[in-house]
């Protein structure tokens, strides 16, 4: 029997229209992991609000002639208030403007784009949100650490390392989150690495635990540092480490040994069974 045809069309993508605003990830860096969607919308903006995070080379895929309107908020350092950011959307969107607000990872992954999308809602400005891949799982893979893993963890806990004034989050149960999630991912944690650190030991964490600090990840610069979590604050400093960075925590740290696949594009030796799993399995 002869195999049936396939008729092969390429997708019918929206196009971004006068007057609406883009919530679009632009994903954790490296800009061959943008969506397509968001690279149409890249073409078709006429202005485009990004983020700190958002690097040169996704905002050269901008169409010629697009207006870049910078809107980063770091942390420690002036920056535009959110209640101006939103209002300069609605603004834009008002003025007949397609506008495209382009944030780093994915805007719904404490990227504030439901505060944002709330603020388009309350003013009848229509909206689309584009999800991108979030650092917290896109960073880690360039690092060779999957957050999950059979033999490692069935769940993971994504956590933010500061809240709106900058602080440790008080909202946060970290005993909590210390006794009960194998593995801990860590969103903007450096500043407070020393501190957060000691809220999970404090909840019975264990300070020998593998811990890996991520910084400018999917990027050329990318750096990883791998430590526990009792030392993971000294070995920061004492490394210059700084933002932006992600930090995880748990066993599958450990598998970095065998899944670092930058690092062995780079002459790095692998190590076939970083967990013992084999072992495991045979002497069972």
């Amino acid at each position: 029997m002869s195999s049936p045809e396939i008729t092969m069309r390429r997708p019918d993508f929206p196009s971004l229209e006068p007057g609406w605003v883009w919530l679009v990830g632009a994903g954790p860096g490296d800009p061959g992991l943008i969506t397509l969607l968001a690279a149409k919308a890249l073409g078709e903006a006429d202005v485009v609000v990004y983020d700190a995070l958002v690097g040169e080379a996704i905002l050269a895929m901008a169409r010629p002639g697009a207006e870049l309107e910078y809107a980063g908020k770091r942390g420690g350092k002036p920056s535009i208030k959110q209640p101006d950011i939103s209002l300069r959307l609605i603004q834009l969107a008002r003025e007949g403007k397609r506008v495209l607000r382009l944030k780093g990872g994915d805007p719904m992954v404490f990227g504030r784009g439901g505060e944002e999308a709330l603020a388009l809602v309350a003013a009848k400005v229509p909206f689309r949100i584009v999800p991108g891949i979030s650092a917290g799982i896109g960073g880690l893979a360039y690092a060779g650490i999957p957050v999950t893993h059979r033999e490692t963890n069935s769940a993971v806990t994504f956590v933010t390392g500061h809240d709106a004034t900058g602080d440790v989050p008080d909202s946060v149960n970290w005993a909590a989150l210390a006794q009960s999630s194998p593995v801990l991912v860590i969103y903007m944690a450096l500043k407070h690495i020393e501190r957060i650190a000691a809220l999970l030991i404090e909840g019975g964490r264990s300070a020998g635990e593998p811990t890996a600090i991520v910084c400018r990840a999917t990027l050329p610069e990318q750096t990883v540092l791998e430590t526990t979590l009792g030392r993971c604050a000294a070995d920061a400093e004492a490394a210059g480490l700084e933002p932006p960075a992600m930090v995880v925590i748990g066993e599958v740290v450990r598998l970095r040994a065998a899944l670092d696949w930058l690092g062995a594009a780079q002459g790095r030796v692998l190590t076939a069974d970083p967990l013992g799993t084999r072992r495991q399995t045979e002497s069972a």
